[in-house]
């Protein structure tokens, strides 16, 4: 998800979302944003981990995001990507040494060890660690399995018991074409484990999210569980060739999305684009076009660490320190989000109900 300050600026003009300054706008529905829990704490424990969905759960997250990805068995497991070498101790396992592999996914030559090679029993004796180890902590490295999504709803079911509004999961089904293509499509899975678990409807505490189309699609010919469509300020779905997410995000391409899709999710530097010097410049178009269509907006992804936030909020010169992120996300909220994904949710959801307060 991270590009260069002078790229997502250059996109996010070429979208046709021009920057016009807005102020305190409203969200889609009225209600307060909610806070997405990107790929569980992430920023306190190694993502897509059990321990650290439960923590971001504790910190008042509204919603726990894994990503999904299948084993060669056909089970859905929370991985970033199917590639598991930076998120796993894989490659210390002399045992699967022979699948070390070089693959093309959505266009992209990739090599590692991928969990379509893997049946649940092998993935299940690796161990999680950090991806960020040059901004995060290690000290959680190797204590924490990887999660398949039935123990991740089941956390949830176990966590909601007596609660009157639940905590709700946003799943992610990642390279859902590749998937199809091996022969382990995401949808008749996920769909009977959301079913299996009381998640029916659209009130349901549930967003499935893609960065696809034809995935979305053939969901919404499933199901009438809320859609979301994700967009990058670069390139485009690796199902639709020719089509960019540049002209997804015009007035048209909205109203597109709207046919299938219940909101979108875009990379955050289209709804306000860093300017000169990596501050923060004004907002584009994108959030009251969304909403035009009738689409909500759920950014990503809002990091407390130094490297990822503007000149402005940033808190000293170390990467790896942190500084506001508050100050980042009162910006986007704004604009009139309508949620958003963060590492921090701690932090993200303070300065949510700070927002709501003021």
């Amino acid at each position: 998800m991270i590009r260069s300050l002078a790229a997502l600026t250059a996109l996010a003009l070429l979208s046709g979302c021009t920057s016009e300054p807005v102020t305190a706008q409203s969200t889609l529905d009225g209600h307060s944003p909610i806070v997405i829990a990107h790929r569980g704490a992430s920023g306190e424990r190694p993502e897509h981990t059990l321990a650290g969905y439960r923590l971001a759960i504790d910190l008042g997250a509204d919603y726990i995001e894994p990503d999904l990805v299948l084993t060669k068995d056909g089970v859905l497991v929370a991985r970033h990507e199917n590639e598991i070498s930076e998120t796993t101790d894989v490659a210390e396992h002399p045992k699967f040494a022979a699948r070390k592999a070089t693959k093309t996914i959505d266009g992209r030559e990739v090599t590692g060890w991928f969990t379509e090679d893997f049946t649940l029993a092998e993935l299940k004796t690796l161990r999680a660690r950090e991806r960020l180890p040059k901004l995060r902590s290690t000290e959680y490295d190797g204590q924490f399995e990887i999660p398949t999504f039935e123990e991740i709803l089941a956390l949830l079911a176990e966590v909601n018991k007596g609660r009157k509004t639940p905590v709700g999961v946003y799943p992610e089904t990642k390279h859902p074409s590749y998937f199809v293509s091996i022969g382990l499509p995401h949808e008749a899975p996920l769909l009977a484990m959301l079913d299996r678990f009381g998640y029916r409807g659209r009130a349901a505490p549930v967003f499935i999210q893609s960065f696809e189309v034809g995935n979305l699609m053939d969901l919404r010919a499933e199901s009438d569980l809320p859609l979301i469509q994700l967009i990058d300020a670069a390139g485009g779905p690796a199902d639709r060739p020719g089509t960019s997410y540049a002209a997804m995000t015009s007035p048209a391409g909205l109203k597109m999305i709207a046919a299938y899709a219940d909101g979108i999710g875009p990379n955050k530097a289209m709804v306000i684009p860093r300017a000169a010097l990596g501050r923060l410049g004004e907002p584009t178009n994108l959030v009251r076009d969304a909403h035009a269509a009738g689409l909500k907006v759920h950014p990503w992804t809002f990091r407390r660490e130094n490297y990822f936030l503007p000149l402005g909020d940033k808190g000293g010169i170390n990467p790896a320190g942190h500084g506001d992120l508050a100050a980042e996300i009162k910006a986007y909220l704004d604009t009139g989000i309508d949620g958003l994904f963060s590492d921090n949710p701690r932090e993200a959801v303070a300065a949510v109900r700070k927002g709501k307060a003021e």
